[in-house]
């Protein structure tokens, strides 16, 4: 019998090691890598010039300044030329703005994203004017130069070099700007409905989301190009507790809010189940097949490892545990107004993102299960679920992947969940290809720097977003 084991053991070890040494890269078509001709100045100086536009966006509209927008829809003719004369603009929203480039076809219509709004700025954190578009040591600075006008200005720049060269895309293609994405507004919304009352469906819709990053899966030496095939469903959520409150001389055995931390501590202690999405997993057998060996053998035998796995995401946190579960971080706490007083009423306030297969619903469920506690009410403040996940078995995903490939040579392009929320969630009535890529390679401080003060961009990197959109154009 311990013969039998022994062997059984050895055939079981053999099958991990065998999988592992035949998990290799999957050969992939090679991309065309000839450069594209960019007029670097007028690139830089146009982007240079949308940063100047304060287009601030608040819930609050008194505090926007609705001249600051008007300011950037009447440069685009001057910037832009070419495509304000050979685009058609509508505007299902004041603050949408879609341009149709007509292609040789109407058969399958591209939508390439970007807003143009911008988070405020807290200009004493700041070492420089976070409007001025200053440039110094080959850097621009300035709010919205990674999140997104660089991006906008890379799609316009793109399309107005390609249509001075005489190019048609074979396919209509689509350019949607929101100007209230930063506040969840009504621009990407209103387009989508644009779509449907025009019985437009679109072929691949291409927003913002993940960039070229490196050193961010385990083992892995070479940039990621990480493509966000679908995103987590965003939900606010707070627990409240009532009592009678009372003098804080006499208190209970446990006050409101140490029954609320205790339920706090209850949900920390018992987080989301581990999920493995159909983008996590894509990103595991793509990435994982670029590890080193111990992490091969962990990857190209999830069947086995899944706990192992699950494990090292709960004990890591961070990005990592949030592409396997849905996450709970608790951010907001409030109970009495004074120190002697025991609150008659206390709560606490978490931000969720859901994972794909997660629902608003079955997420409160779950928390109210956990929580244990009839005394304490889980009320849904905000909550959407998550996003349709996008195919990449077919040719919009590759044509994305060869474009991305030929502007950046060294990276592996991998999907992945998206983490944070973007408009291009709204497109998933409208199609089944909708990708989230930030055409930037960004360092870990880059993208600490988005929402954040002192944004920044290389110089180079804004170039390489117009060379990107090109050579993408190109390719529809």
């Amino acid at each position: 019998m311990i013969w039998i084991i022994l062997a059984a053991l050895a055939v079981f070890a053999a099958v991990l090691l065998i999988r592992a040494a035949a998990f290799r890269p999957q050969h992939k078509e090679p991309a065309d890598t000839a450069p594209e001709t960019v007029d670097e100045q007028k690139a830089i100086s146009h982007l240079q010039t949308l940063i100047r536009c304060k287009t601030v966006s608040y819930r609050n509209k008194t505090l926007e300044d609705n001249a600051e927008f008007e300011k950037l829809e009447a440069l685009l003719p001057e910037l832009f030329p070419n495509v304000c004369r050979t685009c058609e603009l509508v505007k299902p929203n004041p603050r949408a703005l879609l341009f149709r480039w007509k292609g040789q076809s109407d058969a399958q219509p591209g939508v390439l994203m970007a807003h143009y709004d911008v988070v405020p700025v807290n200009e004493s954190d700041w070492q420089k004017p976070a409007f001025d578009g200053i440039i110094e040591d080959g850097i621009l600075w300035g709010r919205g130069t990674l999140d997104t006008k660089a991006t906008f200005c890379g799609i316009l720049e793109a399309a107005d070099n390609l249509i001075a060269a005489g190019f048609v895309p074979a396919n209509d293609l689509y350019l949607a700007f929101g100007g209230d994405e930063e506040i969840s507004g009504e621009g990407a919304p209103s387009m989508v409905r644009w779509f449907q009352q025009h019985n437009i469906t679109p072929a691949f819709v291409l927003d913002e989301g993940g960039a070229v990053v490196e050193n961010v899966f385990p083992g892995v030496k070479v940039p990621c190009a990480v493509v966000g095939t679908g995103e987590k469903g965003p939900m606010d959520v707070k627990l409240t507790l009532k009592t009678s409150g009372g003098h804080s001389s006499t208190p209970p055995p446990h006050s409101p809010v140490g029954v609320l931390a205790q339920a706090v501590n209850r949900v920390e202690s018992h987080p989301f189940p581990f999920t493995l999405t159909a983008p996590a997993a894509e990103m595991f057998d793509t990435l994982g097949r670029r590890s080193t060996f111990l992490y091969r053998l962990i990857f190209a035998n999830l069947w086995c490892f899944k706990p192992v796995l699950n494990l090292i995401c709960r004990m890591s946190g961070g990005e990592l545990n949030a592409l396997v579960r849905t996450t709970v971080a608790f951010t907001q706490m409030q109970g009495s107004a004074a120190s002697n007083v025991l609150p008659p009423e206390a709560w606490v306030g978490a931000n969720m993102r859901l994972i794909c297969g997660e629902t608003v619903e079955s997420a409160k469920a779950y928390l109210e299960k956990v929580i244990a506690n009839p005394n304490i009410t889980v009320d849904v403040v905000m909550g959407m679920n998550p996003s349709r996940i996008s195919r990449t078995d077919d040719e919009p995903f590759q044509r994305l992947s060869k474009a991305i490939r030929g502007t950046w040579t060294n990276a592996v392009v991998s999907p992945y969940l998206m983490l944070a929320c973007s408009d291009s969630r709204h497109y998933g009535v409208l199609s089944d290809h909708v990708y989230r890529f930030s055409a930037m390679a960004l360092t870990k401080e880059e993208r600490g720097l988005i929402h954040g003060n002192n944004e920044r961009i290389p110089l180079e990197t804004a170039v390489k977003v117009v060379a990107f959109y090109q050579r993408l154009i190109r390719g529809c």
